[in-house]
């Protein structure tokens, strides 16, 4: 009882209130789960009163929504970094992948929260697949720079939709020990992930380029 009256009349000493419920809402998913998560959870590891989060979420799902905001906005630096160190399309595809699967090995409950909070309302969220910076548009961009011709609208949704399937599957199947033997023939898990990719053919021509 003490300990909930002193965090009941704790002061609010935060700068960005909203920015630290996140962060502790991101250092909870990796250390217990998103089942651990609720906003007094997320008070109490941001060090603020239990009623600070209302005014910045009026539930978990809000928070989580956000949470999941700031996993896209983080996959997609990393995609931009990947990308940007590539010359020829085949390799900024392959490092595009590569960045997708260490992302979500490296952040196993955001990258779950992100595709729960999606799934949640059957669609991604705007900003994943309409912003020029976002993942998805990365590829796709990238696809189009490929020298096989004009693509026609539907093939390049088309292939752009083969290739995150393909690293969201590889994602998932990362961690099974049937790729040991593999991972240790190639010299390690990256090129593991890069020998997959240049392996998958789903890029057609775009892959030589």
């Amino acid at each position: 009882m003490k300990e909930a009256a002193a965090a009941e009349s704790r002061p609010y000493h935060h700068g960005d209130l909203r920015r630290a419920l996140i962060d502790a809402a991101r250092r909870l998913l990796e250390s217990e789960g998103p089942n651990a998560l609720s906003l007094r959870a997320v008070a109490r590891e941001a060090g603020v009163s239990p009623a600070a989060p209302y005014h910045h979420f009026k539930d978990k799902s809000e928070l989580l929504d956000a949470v999941a905001h700031e996993g896209w906005d983080m996959l997609n630096e990393l995609m931009t970094a990947a990308r940007n160190r590539e010359s020829s399309v085949g390799d900024k595809l392959t490092s595009l992948g590569v960045a997708y699967v260490r992302f979500a090995r490296d952040n196993p409950a955001l990258y779950r929260v992100m595709y729960d909070a999606s799934r949640d309302k059957d669609d991604l969220p705007e900003h994943v697949h309409m912003e020029d910076d976002s993942a998805y548009c990365q590829v796709r961009n990238t696809l189009t720079e490929a020298d096989v011709g004009p693509l026609s609208e539907l093939d390049l949704e088309l292939a752009t939709t083969a290739a995150w399937c393909a690293a969201h599957g590889l994602a998932e199947m990362f961690a099974f020990k049937q790729f040991d033997p593999l991972k240790e023939a190639l010299g390690g898990d990256e090129a593991f992930l890069r020998g997959v990719f240049e392996h998958m053919g789903i890029f057609g021509k775009a892959g030589q380029s």
